[in-house]
């Protein structure tokens, strides 16, 4: 597999934050959720659940609730009392508009898309219309008494529920007039407030109602006598959130003592007509509160507190093994917040708020495998740069040399100069940075530390000219058929002569940076890139893609590699094809050009292109066995991919420029070790 001298670095206090509410569209399969931090993720479910799009979060945005509108358009809603719909090819917000109604608890749209429902503190619920440039106010329903905390509309847009403190209303949405007003049972229970606070309701096509509350019962209306037809109770906490399956028989819902629970409409007997409501799988995997939950066509999908994003297949419903088939635990980011300066053996981590730039440790031991070397010099935190302003670090780069730290926020780059005497570091920040017009995505510098390259929206890239203590615009490279892509992953050569530029929907394009121009396009692949590198000997350009593809191009031969066309052809194994994680990082060891380093968050894996391709007969994980053989034998079992899952979770790899290897891990007991404590449950025999 190659030997290397491994930097296990745990010292990445990342917490990720927690989830507030989620959407999901049935017609694009995509989820968007948003976070307590008011960041909004899209995951690609089609696209094996990949994390395509991020939208940096703002101090100033509280999100509350999130939908999407006609046209595939997302719109946030928070106790700012702003509507926020976003740009979801800059990545930023288009445009905010205050409903002049307090605090915002949901924003729903219709089933056609054309009308956004809010509710608001001051009892009101509004009614906007999605116009193609943005939306407009239309009217207000009838105003009640108190908060609304949630709201539903009709499948066919004829009335909108609403959900309060101990009611739930019914409007008509021609009128606007209240139909029904249905009131909650009040009675103290022993250890709960006297309100009943209604989280979550939902309305269908038959007229009943949903709604789960706080009193940890969910409750079925009939909204044309207004009369409750049944009660189940759901748990002794809260009931949070709710969701109802496209086909309105089956609904999830999400409890604060951390479990999701799935109710399904069935026969009340095996060949009659009449169904019911049956709660039938509780499902735990999370640790805290869960604040949202989705239902699509094949899975249940919940967030919380503890910050992931869990999709629980339906097995009943999946027709054959694929992905959907897995349980998914999204934890961690797919994209890279840690870069490295690897010639100066430097680490910088980004978070929301700052920018922390660490020292590996050295050690003049060596050992065998397995040893514990110990440490001449431990790592060290040298700097900790904080952002300006309120919004978010979007994304971040440290220099090879150490002498160069670029960070962008939504609206603005910044670029700061590192000085290092001995064992003092100064840092001063370049004053005049080059206007980028455009919302900054990407930052990558080059290997030789004197450029530095932007990539913004629509696939271009701003070359900056790096000079002691200054900076100039240089060029901008535009793609040579417009796209409307933003700039996904930047890759660089090491000779500084080549720069990949790839977008999410696989268009990638090679630009020779000496001569300023385009070099050649890769041949679109049908799934979208997670990860590319170029070779520092070959300048091969090795791209990894969400259904798990690995891809070789020859820049200079403007065409896949013989080794890729070998793999396309045989095909990859099939337990390597049925991980649900995707590759983030890529990687090389120049003195052993054959190999190449990747990752994802559960397995480190050395690709060898001088040993033979294993097949599905051939355990892929097999390091371990190879161990206990002869040397004759290993050499007739041995295959390309060489495993290991002894580093995890991880979040970054690289290679340092002295041959050692450096990994950052994030264990899982470290972030609930950071959490708010859970809800308190009674244990037997306590």
């Amino acid at each position: 597999m190659g030997e290397f001298k491994v930097h296990r670095a745990k010292f990445f206090d990342y917490i990720p934050s927690s989830v507030r509410c989620m959407a999901y569209a049935q017609q694009t399969d995509r989820l968007a959720l948003a976070r307590s931090d008011g960041s909004v993720e899209v995951y690609n479910f089609s696209a094996n659940y990949y994390q395509e799009k991020v939208i940096p979060g703002d101090e100033k945005r509280s999100t509350e609730a999130i939908c999407w509108a006609a046209d595939n358009r997302l719109f946030t809603a928070g106790l700012n009392g702003e509507i926020v719909e976003y740009d979801l090819a800059k990545l930023c917000v288009k445009y905010t508009l205050d409903a002049f109604g307090g605090p915002i608890w949901s924003i729903r749209a219709n089933a056609s898309g054309s009308h956004l429902a809010v509710c608001c503190e001051d009892g009101s619920v509004k009614l906007f219309s999605v116009t193609p440039e943005r939306v407009t106010f239309e009217r207000n329903l009838d105003r009640q008494k108190g908060r609304i905390l949630c709201l539903a509309w009709h499948p066919l847009g004829t009335h909108i529920v609403t959900g309060s403190v101990n009611k739930i209303h019914v409007f008509n949405v021609q009128s606007g007039h209240l139909v029904h007003m249905l009131r909650l049972d009040r009675r103290p229970q022993a250890g709960r407030r006297p309100e009943c606070l209604v989280w979550g309701i939902a309305m269908l096509s038959s007229g009943d109602i949903i709604s789960v509350d706080s009193s940890g019962k969910l409750h079925m209306w009939d909204s044309v006598t207004g009369t409750l037809i049944e009660t189940h109770t759901v748990a002794n906490c809260d009931v949070l959130c709710l969701a109802v399956s496209q086909n309105e028989d089956s609904l999830v819902v999400g409890t604060a003592e951390g479990i999701t629970f799935q109710f399904q409409l069935l026969e009340k007997k095996v060949g009659e007509k009449e169904k019911k409501w049956f709660s039938t799988k509780p499902f735990r995997h999370h640790t805290h509160d869960v604040r949202a939950v989705a239902h699509s066509s094949t899975a249940l999908i919940s967030g919380g507190v503890d910050g992931q994003l869990v999709s629980r297949p339906l097995m009943e419903r999946i027709q054959t093994k694929s992905y959907e088939a897995a349980l998914r635990k999204i934890t961690f980011p797919h994209r890279h917040l840690i870069s490295c300066a690897r010639g100066a053996r430097l680490l910088l981590f980004q978070f929301p708020e700052r920018l922390e730039l660490w020292r590996l440790g050295k050690s003049e031991e060596s050992g065998n495998d397995g040893h514990i070397l110990n440490m001449m010099q431990k790592h060290e935190l040298l700097l900790q740069l904080k952002r300006k302003g309120t919004e978010s670090i979007r994304c971040s780069s440290v220099s090879n040399c150490g002498s160069w730290i670029s960070y962008a926020t939504t609206s603005r780059l910044y670029l700061h100069r590192l000085c290092y005497e001995k064992d003092n570091l100064s840092i001063s920040r370049v004053p005049k940075v080059p206007r980028v017009t455009s919302a900054v995505l990407q930052l990558l510098f080059s290997p030789d530390s004197t450029q530095l390259y932007v990539g913004s929206e629509e696939g271009r890239v701003h070359v900056l000219k790096l000079t002691e203590g200054s900076c100039q615009h240089s060029h901008t490279l535009e793609p040579p058929s417009g796209t409307p892509d933003p700039v996904h992953l930047l890759a660089v050569s090491e000779d500084g002569a080549f720069l990949a530029v790839a977008t999410i929907n696989a268009q990638i394009d090679v630009y020779n940076i000496k001569k300023l121009k385009h070099e050649c396009s890769v041949p679109r692949y049908n799934s979208p890139p997670t990860a590319m590198a170029v070779h520092p000997l070959t300048n091969n350009l090795v791209i990894t893609h969400t259904d798990q593809q690995v891809l070789e191009f020859s820049i200079s031969l403007k065409e896949y590699t013989d080794w890729s066309r070998r793999l396309l052809r045989h095909g990859l194994h099939r337990d390597w094809l049925e991980r649900d994680t995707p590759i983030t990082g890529v990687s090389f060891n120049p003195s052993m050009p054959e190999h190449i380093l990747m990752h994802d968050t559960f397995m480190l894996c050395v690709v060898d292109k001088t040993l033979p391709l294993p097949d599905d007969k051939t355990a892929l994980l097999n390091q371990r066995t190879l161990k206990g053989l002869s040397v004759k034998a290993r050499k007739s079992q041995a295959h390309a991919f060489k495993i290991t899952k002894k580093y995890q979770p991880l979040l970054f790899m690289d290679l340092l420029d002295d041959g050692e290897l450096v990994v950052v891990e994030r264990p899982f007991s470290d972030i609930q070790a950071q959490l708010p404590p859970p809800i308190r449950q009674k244990k037997f025999g306590t």
